[in-house]
């Protein structure tokens, strides 16, 4: 309906996805890339660097260019805390400034770039993703108009996600997922995968302990077959698996989402 879509229902030029590391921010991005049915452009601050002078800077005008050119279209930045972060700090280089106010600009005129042969306006939206959204400039937070807050998962996607992650392997009648949901409170979905690959494991562990290399190496397909995971599995991996967020990050986030947040 892009008559609706026009003056102040104009479409947001700037998302930015924000939130501790392991909540799916990248993820997230990949699945508004199949599902939008835009051009997708998946880039770095690595992508853009280069050593010759000017030559970050054209790079960025080029891919802007280039987005126009198959509008409409989406730009997913990821990591953009290391490619635009506050200018004027100490020990900044010059042509990091640059690359920033060029990538400024860019942003700021992605939506003013003419229309397409039937009428319709070439829409460019840029997508950017952070842990870190307080070292991203002022200027560049402006532009990223829309600034959500991906957080830890709750206590039900916590159990979809384990769901998720057991689908390819055997569960026994013993494993109470709502319960392995409500012991990992504050871990990331990172850190439940990885809950659920260790106590994948454990049951190879136990059939290998006191083997030599050479038994190992010699025991039989149906030796080594799976067996169905079991709760104590899942207690063992839970004592040896961490979470990898803090409670000092997670405050943060909410602090900053709640002076700069607009989900």
């Amino acid at each position: 309906m892009p008559d609706y879509f026009q003056g102040i229902r104009r479409p947001w030029k700037g998302v930015l996805m924000f939130g501790p590391p392991g909540t799916g921010k990248t993820l997230l991005a990949k699945a508004v890339a199949t599902e939008c049915g835009t051009t997708f452009f998946n880039v770095s601050s690595a992508s853009l660097a280069s050593k010759w002078r000017g030559e970050s800077e054209r790079m960025v005008r080029c891919l802007f260019d280039l987005a126009r050119s198959y509008a409409p279209s989406t730009i997913f930045i990821d990591e953009i805390d290391s490619l635009c972060t506050s200018r004027g700090a100490s020990g900044e280089h010059e042509s990091s400034r640059r690359v920033k106010s060029e990538v400024l600009v860019q942003v700021d005129g992605v939506n003013n770039t003419g229309t397409n042969e039937d009428g319709s306006r070439k829409i460019v939206m840029v997508l950017a993703a952070t842990n870190f959204p307080w070292d991203i400039d002022e200027a560049l937070r402006r532009r990223l108009e829309k600034r959500i807050y991906i957080p830890l998962p709750n206590l039900e996607s916590r159990k979809e996600l384990i769901k998720i992650n057991l689908r390819t392997v055997e569960v026994a009648s013993d494993v109470d997922i709502e319960e392995v949901a409500r012991r990992t409170e504050g871990y990331s979905g990172d850190d439940l995968t990885n809950v659920c690959r260790d106590a994948s494991l454990n049951g190879m562990r136990r059939k290998i302990a006191g083997k030599t290399r050479e038994e190992i190496k010699n025991m039989s397909k149906d030796d080594i077959s799976n067996d169905p995971i079991a709760m104590c599995d899942f207690e063992e991996a839970i004592t040896k698996v961490q979470p990898s967020v803090s409670s000092a990050d997670i405050e943060r986030h909410e602090k900053w989402f709640a002076e700069f947040g607009s989900a």
